[in-house]
């Protein structure tokens, strides 16, 4: 849910994003995500340099970076981590899986199929892609 939350969130943004910064409460209202919740997801990305926030009058939330830069891979990796099903074929959470042979599994060359096809289009795909620009 944390990555759908955060890919809705940006969405929003992407749309207003002529409009300058979008009060978080009024994301949290139009994408129905709990309003604390999304505090901690925005703050994520403002760590990570995709967001940028502004405060007082006319504040609130806005791209750091171009929407049309930021790789929907990068946004779920921040928000959740790997993205690969098992984490002995994650590329940059590897950790060997509990009682299982790498060499003789045949899953893991099958999860690494899926984790490629996977990475292929979230790596070329951006927020502005997913963004349905609303005139």
């Amino acid at each position: 849910m944390k990555t759908q939350y955060a890919f809705k969130a940006l969405m929003y943004l992407a749309q207003k994003d002529a409009n300058g910064p979008v009060l978080i409460a009024e994301i949290a209202d139009k994408k129905n995500i709990p309003l604390k919740f999304l505090e901690n997801i925005l703050l994520e990305l403002k760590k990570a340099g995709v967001l940028d926030s502004k405060k007082g009058k006319g504040g609130g939330y806005f791209f750091n970076e171009n929407p049309s830069k930021i790789k929907l891979a990068r946004v779920m990796r921040l928000i959740d981590g790997p993205i690969a099903l098992l984490p002995c074929v994650s590329i940059n959470f590897y950790q060997q899986c509990k009682n299982c042979d790498e060499k003789t599994c045949g899953l893991s060359e099958v999860m690494k199929e899926v984790r490629d096809a996977t990475l292929s289009i979230l790596e070329n795909k951006t927020v502005a892609d997913i963004s349905l620009i609303i005139k």
